[in-house]
């Protein structure tokens, strides 16, 4: 059975590394979901999400010339299923708090997508070195140090 394009299928997670996770399909081939392709949300450790051994549907997103296979977790769910889960989670809520990880991603009400999380990344990298440059220039008698 030749995999195609945009085709659902089955498979185990069969290794789990920063990046992604290696995926056994039903046709014995292996493919790559990375870790971008795991959540809708962020995930910041896939460990979090994902097992060695899980069962997942995944969608075929590319087959490259070198026979790699790019997969997706996320597309997998059809749209319909994702606001059927995420009601009756909100339905489920109850009057008792939830501890653990769920209690958590509960606490962040506002999701942040990617270009956010690197603007503010990159602000605070910006002021960071600034302030590291001020530090050292003075030490070693730059600009605004005291010279004798």
């Amino acid at each position: 059975m030749a995999l195609k394009v945009g085709e659902v299928i089955s498979g185990k997670v069969s290794g789990i590394t920063g990046f992604g996770a290696f995926i056994d399909l039903e046709n014995h081939e292996k493919g790559l979901v990375h870790i971008s392709e795991v959540s809708d949300g962020f995930i910041k450790d896939i460990h979090d999400v994902l097992k060695i051994g899980d069962s997942v549907k995944v969608k075929v997103m590319k087959i490259g010339d070198d026979g790699k296979i790019a997969l997706s977790i996320r597309k997998a769910i059809p749209d319909s299923e994702k606001k059927q889960s995420q009601e009756h989670t909100s339905k489920s809520g109850g009057a008792r708090p939830k501890f653990g990880k769920s209690s958590r991603s509960q606490a962040k009400p506002k999701k942040e997508n990617f270009d956010d999380l690197l603007s503010d990344f990159l602000k605070k990298s910006e002021s960071r070195l600034s302030d590291i440059k001020k530090n050292t220039e003075g030490k070693r008698g730059g600009r605004g140090g005291r010279r004798s």
